[in-house]
């Protein structure tokens, strides 16, 4: 996850274009060892594992969890969202 996120740190400010390029050159092998370690991880572990409650999660989302390295226009992750909503959140 470090490594995802150091990529985005080198490709935040550029164009969606770029961005795009250099997440799936360099995202994309991250992306893929870690798939391959849930594959290989989730049926080691007992079902009713936190862990494999966590690898099922991931498998099932896994389109959404990894949509942003093909459109360089969209964020690894919302937490700009959730920091403009925190106000709001904690004033209620």
């Amino acid at each position: 996850i470090a490594g995802l996120y150091a990529v985005e740190r080198d490709v935040r400010g550029r164009l969606p274009d770029e961005r795009r390029h250099a997440r799936q050159a360099r995202a994309g092998p991250l992306l893929d060892a870690f798939r391959q370690w849930l594959d290989a991880t989730g049926p080691k572990l007992s079902r009713r594992s936190d862990l494999a409650v966590a690898i099922r999660y991931a498998l099932a989302r896994w389109q959404a969890l990894t949509r942003y390295a093909d459109d360089g226009r969209l964020e690894i992750d919302n937490n700009a969202a959730e920091r403009s909503l925190r106000g709001i959140a904690v004033g209620r």
